[in-house]
């Protein structure tokens, strides 16, 4: 019996948490499944039945209203039944326990939560006392992990840039309250990329980056020297409040992503970034607007990535 928290007994995906801990084999597996995917978005009529018969319950109990529409588009492209509850505003405030909560949704028949929290680790205690025919996919929590956002990063990244093992990827801005940038690196890493960087002011970078292989820069122009990869993270406004920043106007004079500072990455550097942008604080508007910027795709290869991981949990 296999003490993976995400894997069942014959080594399949049974739930996904975390990049962290996945073996390669799991994640070449879902972006070889999610590609099989992109093109369905092509099609005219864009559903399969991999799911008729399941229900998917969106469990957000902290607000993402981005991340939800593309599980919800996700699993109605796979025929499931949709149930999106706003669980943030109901039981909680009742008082009601998470594991009361979600004993009363497994009594519904649930067979997928999606679930987004801002504690850091609920979504393993979900998956520790949920029956064994549920699965748990974790759509964010806390500062801990945003798996789906780190592989549809990959996705996009293999499908512009192909071998991992040959890429310079560097991620910038605010690392350390970033749920996206560690799922990201622990999938890049996994994957093969030789060199992963992370650029930002030392206030929002997190201590132990070297000992996940990664190469700190705190000056923007030296870190994206000869780069493959941007991934631009978000600046949360809430960090600006403290004393972490001196201000908006400053961050972008440093670490803001220019037209000058990406013509230093390769000429061929693809730029992401997880979204909402704020555009004129990390990415200028001529970047994220440009010829390089893959963001409005990696939203497409997003809905693909939840397809794949959905239906290979439900058929495991």
């Amino acid at each position: 019996m296999s003490h993976h928290p995400q894997l069942n007994e014959h080594g399949q995906l049974k739930h996904l948490l975390s990049t962290e801990g996945l073996p390669r084999r799991i994640l070449e597996n879902i972006l070889d499944t999610a590609a099989s995917f992109v093109s369905i978005s092509e099609r005219e009529v864009k559903k399969v039945p991999l799911l008729r018969g399941k229900s998917v319950f969106n469990l957000f109990f902290e607000n993402s209203t981005r991340t939800r529409t593309t599980f919800e588009i996700a699993a109605t492209r796979l025929s499931a039944d949709v149930i999106n509850l706003d669980v943030g505003r109901s039981s909680t405030s009742k008082g009601e326990s998470l594991l009361d909560t979600i004993a009363n949704l497994s009594a519904m028949q649930a067979d997928i939560f999606v679930v987004r929290h801002g504690q850091s680790g609920a979504p393993y205690l979900i998956a520790q006392h949920c029956p064994a025919h549920v699965h748990v996919i974790n759509a964010g929590d806390g500062r801990h992990a945003h798996p789906t956002q780190g592989l549809l990063d990959m996705l996009t990244i293999r499908h512009y840039k192909g071998d991992f093992s040959k890429l310079t990827v560097a991620i910038v801005g605010d690392i350390l309250h970033s749920r996206v940038a560690r799922s990201d690196i622990h999938a890049l890493t996994t994957l093969g990329v030789p060199e992963v960087r992370a650029i930002g002011p030392r206030t929002l970078l997190p201590s132990g980056l070297e000992q996940l292989g990664v190469r700190v820069f705190h000056d923007m122009n030296e870190g994206l020297k000869g780069v493959d990869v941007i991934i631009m993270l978000r600046l949360q406004n809430e960090r600006m409040q403290g004393a972490l920043l001196p201000s908006a106007q400053e961050y972008f004079k440093n670490y803001g992503l220019t037209p000058q500072r990406l013509a230093l990455a390769r000429s061929d550097a693809i730029v992401m970034h997880p979204g909402p942008m704020n555009r004129g604080v990390e990415i200028d508007s001529a970047v994220a607007d440009g010829a390089q910027s893959v963001i409005l795709p990696q939203v497409t290869f997003g809905i693909a990535v939840r397809m794949a991981v959905m239906s290979l949990v439900a058929g495991n």
